[in-house]
């Protein structure tokens, strides 16, 4: 009887060294998963904000071409050029 316990403690011990390790490397895999995840998260910030950039440098032409446009439109003196 002894040695049954003694064997089924034996394969218990190596049962839970093998969860034990079987969840590290899951541990691992998923915070490799979790690093290129955010990798790809800043490359896409990224590219949003050079697009944004360059919406709003068209964005300032267009408020400046509207600003030139409704002055000439709100001319007082009734000359339009």
């Amino acid at each position: 009887m002894r040695r049954l316990a003694v064997v089924v403690g034996g394969l218990l011990l190596v049962g839970g060294a093998v969860i034990v390790v079987v969840a590290d490397q899951q541990r691992v895999a998923a915070l490799a998963e979790v690093r290129a995840a955010v990798v790809r998260a800043e490359e896409d910030l990224d590219a949003a904000r050079a697009a944004n950039h360059d919406l709003a440098e068209q964005l300032t032409s267009l408020r400046a071409l509207i600003a030139e446009q409704d002055a000439q439109l709100t001319d007082s003196t009734g000359f339009l050029p």
